[in-house]
């Protein structure tokens, strides 16, 4: 038995949801989905500490890796395939890897999760190093994938965070810094795809885009480095060039689609 007490384990305030109608289902979920902000906003100290810690290993080409199981390996997967398209970056710098690979994203792996040597060999692959900063995300904090990545990562140097939903977990224990958000038992029983998964959700959202801002990839608050790969970002860039520079929108996505990005569009024209 475990030596903490699992919060994500823990029995729905809620009983009979069956016999809820859906407004009253709704309303309640909703609910349980305000305490999320909350619990987020008591870790902002820890997020902090990681993102200056991954920033000054980017500036030495460092990268920053996350690892999970089920919805928390989906969630690091989809927030390091954002970080391309949005910021310009390099798809090697913000990975995402989930136990059973690229075929868990859609579809669940048996067993994938409990192989606690799975996570050091699929990182291996990447060549990483002591520049790089792991995170671990496990809503539990007892996923052997995880913990075994966390605890291998350690031995070879790497700066490690773990986020979990379960305070005192192996994961928070193990772990350089342990951002532990409390968002309490899930609407429905375990289920901790509801508010652990949107608490996680948002600290990536935190994690990475602070961290895009501290490496300059962000000028006054616009994403300077997207890439242009729809008519939608093209006509984003475009705006933000008729604002910065006062052309007109004809002039601006001219020169955009000749400089290739607004920030080297910024730079010739200004």
């Amino acid at each position: 038995m475990p030596d903490y007490h699992k919060i994500t384990e823990e029995p729905s305030l809620y009983n009979d949801l069956e016999k809820m109608p859906t407004a009253e289902l709704l309303r309640n979920i909703n609910e349980e989905d305000k305490k999320v902000a909350y619990a987020v906003e008591k870790v902002i100290p820890q997020i902090t500490e990681l993102v200056d810690a991954t920033a000054k290993r980017f500036q030495k080409r460092g990268r920053l890796f996350y690892i999970g199981a089920g919805t928390s390996g989906r969630l690091g997967i989809l927030d390091a395939s954002e970080i391309p398209p949005t910021y310009g970056m390099p798809h090697d710098r913000v990975i995402g890897l989930i136990a059973g690979g690229d075929s868990a994203i859609r579809k669940a792996v048996e067993f994938a999760e409990d192989n606690t040597k799975q996570a050091w060999k699929d990182l291996q692959q990447y060549g990483i190093n002591e520049n790089d900063v792991l995170v671990g995300i496990a809503a539990s904090g007892t996923t052997p994938y995880v913990l075994g990545g966390i605890e291998d990562a350690k031995k070879n140097g790497l700066f490690t965070a773990g986020i979990t939903n379960n305070p005192g977990s192996p994961l928070a224990k193990l772990s350089d810094i342990a951002i532990e958000i409390e968002v309490g038992p899930e609407f429905v029983t375990g289920s901790t795809r509801m508010k652990s998964g949107t608490s996680q959700k948002l600290v990536l959202n935190m994690i990475s885009s602070a961290l895009m801002i501290k490496i300059g990839r962000v000028k006054g608050n616009k994403m300077v480095d997207m890439q242009l790969s729809n008519n939608k970002l093209v006509d984003r860039g475009t705006r933000y060039l008729v604002e910065a520079l006062g052309m007109d929108y004809e002039e601006a996505e001219k020169a955009l689609k000749k400089y290739g990005s607004v920030r080297e569009a910024l730079k010739e024209l200004q």
